[in-house]
Protein backbone atom coordinates (compact mmCIF):
# COMPACT_ATOMS: atom_id res chain seq x y z
CA UNK A 1 0.00 0.00 0.00
CA UNK A 2 2.88 2.41 0.85
CA UNK A 3 5.14 1.39 -2.03
CA UNK A 4 1.84 1.66 -4.39
CA UNK A 5 1.22 5.37 -2.87
CA UNK A 6 4.59 6.68 -3.58
CA UNK A 7 3.89 5.79 -7.16
CA UNK A 8 1.59 7.39 -7.98
CA UNK A 9 3.25 10.12 -6.52
CA UNK A 10 5.93 10.08 -8.54
CA UNK A 11 3.98 9.19 -11.91
CA UNK A 12 1.25 11.47 -10.87
CA UNK A 13 4.00 14.88 -10.50
CA UNK A 14 7.09 13.60 -12.18
CA UNK A 15 8.22 16.88 -12.47
CA UNK A 16 7.73 17.85 -8.66
CA UNK A 17 10.21 14.60 -8.38
CA UNK A 18 12.67 15.37 -10.95
CA UNK A 19 13.11 19.07 -9.40
CA UNK A 20 13.26 17.01 -5.91
CA UNK A 21 15.67 14.26 -7.24
CA UNK A 22 17.67 15.73 -10.55
CA UNK A 23 17.33 19.28 -9.60
CA UNK A 24 14.91 20.42 -12.63
CA UNK A 25 11.68 19.98 -13.27
CA UNK A 26 11.88 17.80 -16.12
CA UNK A 27 8.73 16.43 -17.72
CA UNK A 28 9.06 12.23 -17.16
CA UNK A 29 6.58 9.66 -18.46
CA UNK A 30 6.70 6.26 -16.85
CA UNK A 31 9.07 3.31 -18.74
CA UNK A 32 7.68 0.21 -18.15
CA UNK A 33 10.08 -2.81 -16.34
CA UNK A 34 9.12 -4.82 -19.38
CA UNK A 35 10.59 -3.06 -21.53
CA UNK A 36 14.22 -3.64 -20.33
CA UNK A 37 13.79 -7.21 -20.65
CA UNK A 38 14.26 -10.44 -18.87
CA UNK A 39 12.18 -10.61 -15.75
CA UNK A 40 11.41 -7.71 -13.00
CA UNK A 41 12.79 -7.64 -10.35
CA UNK A 42 10.26 -6.18 -7.55
CA UNK A 43 8.50 -4.17 -10.00
CA UNK A 44 5.64 -3.58 -7.83
CA UNK A 45 8.19 -1.83 -6.07
CA UNK A 46 9.84 0.44 -7.94
CA UNK A 47 9.13 3.41 -10.97
CA UNK A 48 10.98 3.57 -13.67
CA UNK A 49 10.81 7.31 -15.58
CA UNK A 50 12.10 8.67 -18.77
CA UNK A 51 12.38 11.99 -20.81
CA UNK A 52 14.75 12.85 -23.48
CA UNK A 53 17.92 12.70 -21.58
CA UNK A 54 16.84 10.78 -18.39
CA UNK A 55 16.01 7.97 -16.96
CA UNK A 56 14.84 8.14 -13.23
CA UNK A 57 14.81 5.39 -11.23
CA UNK A 58 13.02 5.01 -7.75
CA UNK A 59 12.82 2.37 -5.10
CA UNK A 60 10.21 3.33 -2.20
CA UNK A 61 11.19 0.84 0.96
CA UNK A 62 9.76 0.60 4.32
CA UNK A 63 12.22 -1.65 5.43
CA UNK A 64 15.92 -1.91 4.75
CA UNK A 65 16.79 -4.35 2.12
CA UNK A 66 19.80 -6.28 2.35
CA UNK A 67 19.45 -7.10 -1.74
CA UNK A 68 18.94 -3.37 -2.57
CA UNK A 69 22.79 -3.22 -4.03
CA UNK A 70 22.43 -5.66 -6.35
CA UNK A 71 19.04 -5.09 -7.55
CA UNK A 72 20.34 -1.11 -8.53
CA UNK A 73 23.38 -2.72 -10.25
CA UNK A 74 20.77 -5.34 -12.15
CA UNK A 75 18.61 -2.06 -13.47
CA UNK A 76 21.22 -0.04 -14.34
CA UNK A 77 22.47 -2.76 -16.62
CA UNK A 78 19.47 -3.32 -18.07
CA UNK A 79 18.63 0.46 -19.02
CA UNK A 80 21.88 0.56 -20.53
CA UNK A 81 21.65 -2.16 -22.70
CA UNK A 82 17.95 -0.72 -23.93
CA UNK A 83 19.16 2.59 -23.78
CA UNK A 84 22.95 3.56 -24.08
CA UNK A 85 22.86 6.66 -24.76
CA UNK A 86 20.51 8.19 -21.49
CA UNK A 87 21.77 9.54 -18.16
CA UNK A 88 20.26 7.07 -15.43
CA UNK A 89 19.71 8.28 -11.98
CA UNK A 90 19.29 5.93 -9.08
CA UNK A 91 17.48 6.80 -6.03
CA UNK A 92 16.18 4.63 -3.01
CA UNK A 93 14.00 6.12 -0.34
CA UNK A 94 13.74 5.03 2.54
CA UNK A 95 9.92 6.22 4.24
CA UNK A 96 10.53 4.94 8.36
CA UNK A 97 13.39 5.56 10.27
CA UNK A 98 16.08 2.54 10.69
CA UNK A 99 19.32 2.01 12.20
CA UNK A 100 20.21 -0.93 10.31
CA UNK A 101 23.43 -0.56 8.48
CA UNK A 102 21.24 -1.21 4.80
CA UNK A 103 19.66 1.87 4.67
CA UNK A 104 23.36 3.69 4.71
CA UNK A 105 24.67 1.13 1.42
CA UNK A 106 25.10 3.31 -1.84
CA UNK A 107 27.03 0.84 -3.88
CA UNK A 108 27.37 -2.74 -5.22
CA UNK A 109 30.71 -4.16 -5.33
CA UNK A 110 32.13 -7.51 -6.18
CA UNK A 111 35.72 -8.00 -7.41
CA UNK A 112 36.36 -6.03 -10.29
CA UNK A 113 33.11 -4.01 -10.82
CA UNK A 114 31.80 -0.98 -9.00
CA UNK A 115 28.11 0.45 -9.03
CA UNK A 116 26.68 3.25 -7.05
CA UNK A 117 23.36 5.07 -6.32
CA UNK A 118 22.05 7.47 -4.36
CA UNK A 119 20.49 6.98 -0.86
CA UNK A 120 17.77 9.22 0.58
CA UNK A 121 16.56 8.62 4.33
CA UNK A 122 13.80 10.71 4.14
CA UNK A 123 13.59 10.78 8.31
CA UNK A 124 16.66 13.23 7.96
CA UNK A 125 15.25 15.47 4.91
CA UNK A 126 14.16 19.34 5.62
CA UNK A 127 10.61 19.42 5.95
CA UNK A 128 9.84 22.70 4.36
CA UNK A 129 11.36 21.67 0.80
CA UNK A 130 8.16 19.43 0.73
CA UNK A 131 6.14 21.51 2.24
CA UNK A 132 6.79 23.97 -1.32
CA UNK A 133 5.88 21.43 -3.55
CA UNK A 134 2.44 19.84 -4.29
CA UNK A 135 3.14 16.29 -5.71
CA UNK A 136 5.77 16.11 -2.36
CA UNK A 137 3.51 17.15 0.38
CA UNK A 138 2.13 13.65 1.41
CA UNK A 139 6.12 12.86 1.89
CA UNK A 140 6.87 16.24 4.44
CA UNK A 141 5.32 14.26 7.88
CA UNK A 142 7.99 11.33 7.37
CA UNK A 143 10.99 14.42 7.26
CA UNK A 144 13.11 15.47 10.09
CA UNK A 145 10.13 17.09 11.50
CA UNK A 146 9.88 17.53 15.69
CA UNK A 147 6.05 17.78 15.37
CA UNK A 148 4.90 15.19 12.92
CA UNK A 149 0.83 15.95 13.68
CA UNK A 150 2.05 19.96 13.51
CA UNK A 151 3.46 19.33 9.96
CA UNK A 152 0.56 17.30 9.30
CA UNK A 153 -2.27 20.57 9.90
CA UNK A 154 0.59 22.35 7.63
CA UNK A 155 0.03 19.64 4.95
CA UNK A 156 -3.63 19.62 5.03
CA UNK A 157 -3.56 23.79 4.78
CA UNK A 158 -1.92 23.75 1.23
CA UNK A 159 -4.14 20.84 0.08
CA UNK A 160 -6.91 23.06 1.04
CA UNK A 161 -5.08 25.85 -0.89
CA UNK A 162 -4.88 23.32 -3.79
CA UNK A 163 -7.86 24.50 -6.57
CA UNK A 164 -8.06 21.21 -8.87
CA UNK A 165 -10.25 18.83 -6.95
CA UNK A 166 -8.81 15.91 -8.46
CA UNK A 167 -5.52 16.80 -7.53
CA UNK A 168 -6.56 17.90 -4.09
CA UNK A 169 -8.44 14.14 -3.21
CA UNK A 170 -5.36 12.30 -4.53
CA UNK A 171 -2.74 14.25 -2.59
CA UNK A 172 -5.13 14.28 0.77
CA UNK A 173 -5.37 10.57 0.29
CA UNK A 174 -1.86 9.50 -0.11
CA UNK A 175 -0.93 11.67 2.84
CA UNK A 176 -3.35 9.83 4.53
CA UNK A 177 -1.73 6.65 3.88
CA UNK A 178 1.67 7.68 4.01
CA UNK A 179 0.76 9.69 7.76
CA UNK A 180 0.16 6.47 9.15
CA UNK A 181 3.32 5.09 9.04
CA UNK A 182 4.20 7.80 11.82
CA UNK A 183 0.71 8.86 13.21
CA UNK A 184 -2.47 7.06 14.88
CA UNK A 185 -5.38 7.08 12.82
CA UNK A 186 -7.65 9.09 15.02
CA UNK A 187 -4.94 11.91 14.90
CA UNK A 188 -4.95 11.50 10.90
CA UNK A 189 -8.59 11.64 10.46
CA UNK A 190 -9.05 14.62 12.64
CA UNK A 191 -6.47 16.77 10.64
CA UNK A 192 -7.69 15.51 6.88
CA UNK A 193 -11.11 15.14 5.62
CA UNK A 194 -12.44 12.07 4.94
CA UNK A 195 -14.57 13.23 2.21
CA UNK A 196 -11.91 14.35 -0.15
CA UNK A 197 -10.05 11.56 0.63
CA UNK A 198 -12.37 9.24 -0.59
CA UNK A 199 -12.86 11.00 -3.91
CA UNK A 200 -9.51 9.95 -4.74
CA UNK A 201 -8.07 7.80 -7.86
CA UNK A 202 -5.21 6.16 -5.49
CA UNK A 203 -8.40 5.91 -2.74
CA UNK A 204 -10.82 3.93 -4.67
CA UNK A 205 -7.61 1.67 -6.40
CA UNK A 206 -6.71 0.90 -3.18
CA UNK A 207 -10.03 0.01 -2.05
CA UNK A 208 -10.57 -2.53 -5.16
CA UNK A 209 -7.44 -3.83 -4.97
CA UNK A 210 -7.78 -4.62 -1.47
CA UNK A 211 -11.37 -6.53 -2.52
CA UNK A 212 -9.53 -8.24 -5.52
CA UNK A 213 -6.88 -9.30 -3.68
CA UNK A 214 -9.40 -11.02 -1.05
CA UNK A 215 -11.05 -12.69 -4.21
CA UNK A 216 -8.25 -13.71 -5.88
CA UNK A 217 -6.80 -15.61 -2.37
CA UNK A 218 -9.98 -17.33 -2.31
CA UNK A 219 -8.84 -19.84 0.29
CA UNK A 220 -10.86 -18.80 3.41
CA UNK A 221 -7.52 -18.58 5.37
CA UNK A 222 -5.46 -16.78 3.47
CA UNK A 223 -8.98 -14.49 3.40
CA UNK A 224 -8.37 -14.29 6.95
CA UNK A 225 -5.05 -13.22 6.92
CA UNK A 226 -5.71 -10.21 4.27
CA UNK A 227 -8.06 -8.87 6.63
CA UNK A 228 -6.42 -9.01 10.22
CA UNK A 229 -3.31 -7.69 8.77
CA UNK A 230 -5.32 -4.93 7.32
CA UNK A 231 -6.81 -4.69 10.53
CA UNK A 232 -3.58 -4.69 12.45
CA UNK A 233 -2.03 -1.87 10.25
CA UNK A 234 -5.30 0.35 10.79
CA UNK A 235 -6.25 -0.43 14.67
CA UNK A 236 -3.01 -1.84 16.08
CA UNK A 237 -3.42 -5.28 17.33
CA UNK A 238 -6.54 -7.28 17.49
CA UNK A 239 -7.71 -9.42 20.92
CA UNK A 240 -7.40 -13.11 20.28
CA UNK A 241 -11.39 -13.01 20.92
CA UNK A 242 -12.14 -11.01 18.14
CA UNK A 243 -9.54 -12.80 16.08
CA UNK A 244 -11.58 -16.27 16.92
CA UNK A 245 -15.40 -13.96 15.51
CA UNK A 246 -13.52 -12.82 12.58
CA UNK A 247 -12.00 -16.79 11.47
CA UNK A 248 -15.48 -18.10 11.81
CA UNK A 249 -16.48 -15.71 8.67
CA UNK A 250 -17.69 -16.72 5.64
CA UNK A 251 -15.68 -15.67 2.20
CA UNK A 252 -17.98 -13.15 1.26
CA UNK A 253 -18.33 -11.72 4.86
CA UNK A 254 -14.42 -11.42 5.31
CA UNK A 255 -15.24 -8.93 1.37
CA UNK A 256 -18.16 -6.98 3.35
CA UNK A 257 -15.14 -6.50 6.60
CA UNK A 258 -12.64 -6.28 3.84
CA UNK A 259 -14.36 -2.77 2.88
CA UNK A 260 -16.03 -1.64 6.07
CA UNK A 261 -12.48 -1.34 7.60
CA UNK A 262 -11.55 1.14 5.20
CA UNK A 263 -14.02 3.65 7.83
CA UNK A 264 -12.61 2.44 10.83
CA UNK A 265 -10.78 4.53 13.09
CA UNK A 266 -11.40 2.82 16.21
CA UNK A 267 -10.77 -1.43 17.99
CA UNK A 268 -14.84 -0.38 18.62
CA UNK A 269 -15.83 0.32 15.24
CA UNK A 270 -14.74 -3.85 14.42
CA UNK A 271 -16.42 -4.83 17.44
CA UNK A 272 -19.72 -3.20 16.54
CA UNK A 273 -19.46 -4.36 12.86
CA UNK A 274 -18.55 -8.23 14.44
CA UNK A 275 -22.00 -7.57 16.39
CA UNK A 276 -24.01 -6.42 13.46
CA UNK A 277 -22.77 -9.03 11.38
CA UNK A 278 -22.75 -12.32 13.41
CA UNK A 279 -20.93 -15.63 11.16
CA UNK A 280 -23.20 -17.52 9.19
Amino acid sequence: MFDSTCKFLAESFSSDFASWLIGEPIPLTELSPSELSLEPIRADALILLASEEYILHVEFQTEPDPNMPYRMADYRLRVYRRFPQKQMKQVVIYLTPSNSDYVYQTAFEIPGTRHEFEVIRLWEQPTQLFLASTGLLPLAVLTNTSNQAQTLRQVAERIDAVTESRVQSNIAASTGILAGLTLERDVINQVLRKEIMQQSVIYQEWKEEFLQEGRQEGRQEEGQSLILRQLTRRLGDVSPELQSQIQSLSLDQLEALGEALLDFTEPADLVNWLKQHPSE
